[in-house]
């Protein structure tokens, strides 16, 4: 779908990002895999949360969690990426969070 926002934002246009050198690379990566081991455990958090919020409130979802969950998918997928060198561009905190 051309017009799904979060395709855009995963997908879209990628600025061009300057090559760093290998050992600069595995900085990031290592910094990364330990920014996406804390995204992985505050997704379990919300998730639990999201789902008691769910349970008293006979399923409706709170929406703010269920964006907040949609961004933090986007960062790890954009991490993911530049993990795997399918992007040279690195996510937040290095760029723009969009």
């Amino acid at each position: 779908m051309p017009n799904d926002p979060i395709e855009g934002r995963l997908h879209g246009e990628q600025p061009d990002a300057p090559k760093d050198g290998m050992a600069m690379r595995l900085l990031y990566m290592v910094l990364l895999w330990i920014m996406l081991q804390l995204a992985q455990s505050v997704l379990l958090v919300i998730t639990v949360v999201q789902f008691i919020i769910m349970l008293v409130s006979n399923g409706t979802p709170n929406e703010r969690l269920a964006d907040f969950g949609t961004d933090l998918g986007i960062w790890i997928a954009k991490a993911a990426r530049y993990q795997t060198a399918a992007s040279e561009v690195k996510p937040w905190p290095w760029t723009e969070l969009d």
